[in-house]
């Protein structure tokens, strides 16, 4: 069986980047060209002075982001040091912001020859804009946490704030703008072992009156032609497809190929809409944060390592994988039911799940003690529990306190009436959730229908003043919450992209109609979900769906229940599950009908409770499911003992005989490797010079198994250590 993934091997230091390495940082700069995708790595994050004081740069040994203090700040290279390539083309100012109706310009430096790019002698005859923020000083200190973390649920051992250095640069407004008193700080950050900077704005209003930051781009970047696919930008400003980064024409490049000059290379991080915030005397508006990743490599596998990497670090709670039951009644007797069996099947969390008549919002004190009776039950028994809560989306509190359109001046959104977060009812809403909580003692809250984009005209809503101001104040509540879930410790179910918010998990992959398809189907087709949604998350980011009672439809055939009748099935649903590191929502009533049953959901939650560290490590895509032949995903992890997992699955009627190739480069091996059959004995296989293995292998119609491969074994001269 061929692998569909290319090897990608790190990108060894070029000459290029050792000069670079020379000319910004001096000798030492680099911790000696390991891969950072193996190990950690030496270099610490670091600020340096140059050209007098009117440089310094901002490194980690993997990036460099190099600024001018004088005549204006300004960014003027940002530079991938694996590769020894410059991102930058041009210098352009570090932000922009629109305050009572008027742009202004943060630092920045103009009288650059020709934009295509930039030769650092110009750099001296260029000039600031004397419209524009100018610099006052500027500090560094510790990552700042947005958020309050404590490692739990099996999460590993992670710095929170993560390692590295925060740059702060203060810029005051120009002369005569009638804006003194105002300030504009600048924070970057950057992590050790991490080719990411973070960016933020910080505005804080030290006039006598209020303003207004109608608009901001928070990053400005003219990036070349050929680095433009390498660098990947994302924020926390994330929500149902919403994104702040923008790339378009570049008015200034007039040297690009392009006639018409709309090559789009200038790139903008920004609301699509406002935020239109009101800033009082002495407050603090912060922007949203961007993330600005830079990739040394157009290989998919590496480019999602990496990625995946960036989330363990910078939103260490979604490496949190608890295996968890989706119990789909709330009286007492179902939730006590479902703990019993959770508890005997190795399971650790139930949530009491939508259409299941749970009732977060209820202020009835004898329904609270009722909770909190049975969530003591389930205490008692190790099992952490919670439930569902339909936050806005899809949600109709009456015209008053609705999302009111701005085409109609009524009630409507995306999925036809939502609730304000912004208005008084939200305040209602939260107080309720956080009381229940508070009352029973709720580990695990599932929110559906978090904050997801709508925009309101209304203007007469609480805490938003009209149109401009809507999507940031809802955005700002819904990630309150969330952060505040944080601080207490609660695990968050959510079906939107929160993560560097604080949230936990959403879908792997979901469309709510393929768990109404037979069986069979949604057995493959769920695995493909899983295979692609990995390229982007790490396992434990996803969640995976199990119809164990029909879900929308496609009665008896698309339904496990009786389970006993369908056991093949639920072992595979099981298998991919917990052989890929995704937890699954298994809904219905029960885990388990039976004895038989009970010892293959019991298989399961052993293999993956004594897998747990690989499993929860990321995959290396080996061989997509089509339904055509045997699939294989693996997990690799250079710091443990066992390197790698691999599970292979034969969705077909006929035998599978062959081999299955291995990459074991981001397994962190480079010579020898020890691999066996599930719990069979180990044979030592010779990497080629790609790193790879060929492992003979014979699968059943429609089965599955797994490879445990580690390293030489101890006194054979073992390949702990990541290949050079």
């Amino acid at each position: 069986m061929r692998r569909s993934s290319s090897y990608a091997p790190a990108p060894a230091p070029m000459p290029a980047a050792l000069v670079l390495l020379a000319l910004l940082l001096g000798p030492g700069a680099s911790s000696g060209g390991e891969d950072w995708l193996l190990g950690p790595r030496a270099a610490p994050a670091r600020v340096e002075e140059r050209a007098g004081g009117r440089e310094i740069v901002l490194t980690n040994g993997l990036i460099a982001r190099v600024f001018r203090t004088a005549p204006s700040f300004a960014t003027v290279d940002l530079v991938n040091l694996e590769v020894g390539a410059t991102l930058l083309r041009a210098v352009k100012p570090e932000a922009a912001l629109e305050v009572d109706g008027r742009r202004f310009e943060v630092g920045g430096l103009k009288g650059q020859p020709d934009h295509a790019y930039l030769d650092r002698a110009w750099l001296d005859g260029m000039t600031c804009d004397p419209g524009a923020f100018q610099l006052v000083r500027w500090r560094t200190s510790e990552p700042a946490a947005p958020y309050p973390w404590t490692r739990r649920r099996h999460a590993p051992e992670a710095a929170w704030p993560p390692r590295g250095l925060r740059l702060t640069a203060e810029l005051r407004p120009p002369d005569g703008a009638g804006l003194d008193g105002l300030t504009v700080s600048v924070h970057y950050e950057i992590y050790e072992g991490l080719p990411v900077i973070m960016k933020q704005l910080a505005l804080r209003n030290g006039t006598s009156r209020e303003v207004v930051v109608g608009a901001w781009e928070t990053e400005i970047l003219a990036v070349n032609e050929a680095e433009k696919s390498r660098l990947h930008v994302e924020s926390d400003y994330a929500f149902s497809g919403v994104d702040t980064t923008s790339w378009g024409p570049d008015p200034e490049y007039l040297s690009q190929v392009d006639y018409h000059r709309r090559t789009p290379l200038l790139l903008t991080s920004r609301c699509p809409l406002g935020p239109g915030a009101r800033v009082a005397p002495g407050e603090e508006l912060e922007s949203f944060r961007t993330f600005e990743l830079l990739h040394a490599s157009d290989d998919r596998e590496r480019r999602g390592l990496a990625r995946r990497r960036m989330y363990r670090l910078l939103a260490p709670q979604v490496t949190e994988n608890p295996v968890l039951m989706h119990v789909r009644s709330s009286d007492s007797e179902s939730i006590r039911r479902a703990v019993d069996q959770c508890a005997e099947a190795g399971f650790e969390m139930v949530i009491i799940t939508f259409w299941s008549g749970f009732d977060m919002e209820s202020e009835d004190p004898t329904y609270i003690a009722r909770m909190k009776a049975d969530f003591d039950y389930a205490h008692s028994r190790g099992i952490e529990i919670g439930g569902y809560t339909l936050m806005c989306a899809s949600r109709d509190v009456g015209p008053e306190q609705s999302c009111i359109s701005p085409e109609t001046g009524k009630p409507g959104s995306k999925f036809g009436q939502s609730a304000c977060l912004a208005s008084e009812w939200a305040d209602g809403y939260f107080r309720r959730v956080w009381r229940f909580i508070e009352a029973t003692g709720l580990d695990v809250v599932e929110t559906d229908g978090p904050y997801h984009g709508d925009v309101c005209a209304s203007t007469r809503h609480a805490h938003h003043r009209g149109l401009a101001d809507s999507q940031w104040r809802q955005w700002q509540a819904c990630a309150g919450f969330y952060r505040e879930c944080r601080r207490r410790g609660i695990y968050v179910h959510a079906p939107d992209w929160y993560y560097l918010n604080g949230s936990n998990r959403c879908a792997m992959g979901y469309r709510e109609d393929n768990w109404s398809l037979p069986r069979e189907r949604q057995i493959v087709i769920a695995r493909q979900n899983i295979y692609d949604g990995t390229f982007e998350k790490t396992p434990s980011m996803g969640w995976m769906f199990v119809p164990l009672v029909e879900y929308h439809g496609g009665g008896a055939a698309a339904t496990l229940e009786p389970l006993a009748e369908h056991l093949a099935e639920y072992e595979a649903h099981l298998a991919q599950n917990f052989g890929s590191g995704v937890q699954a929502c298994y809904r219905g009533p029960r885990l388990f009908d039976g004895d038989r049953t009970k010892a293959v959901v019991q298989k399961w939650t052993r293999f993956y409770r004594r897998h747990r560290e690989i499993l929860d490590s990321d995959i290396v895509h080996v061989r997509r499911p089509d339904g055509r032949s045997a699939d294989c995903m693996m997990h690799v992890n250079p710091r443990l003992k066992e390197k790698a997992l691999a599970m292979v699955y034969n969705p077909t009627a006929e035998r599978f005989e062959g081999e299955i190739e291995l990459p074991l480069y981001y397994a962190g091996l480079s010579d020898q490797a020890m691999v066996r059959q599930e719990e069979g004995e180990p044979r030592s296989y010779a990497l080629d010079r790609e790193h790879r293995v060929r492992v003979p292998l014979a699968l059943a119609p429609r089965s599955f198994t797994w490879l445990v491969v580690e390293g030489r074994s101890a006194g054979s001269g073992g390949d702990e250590s990541p290949p050079r």
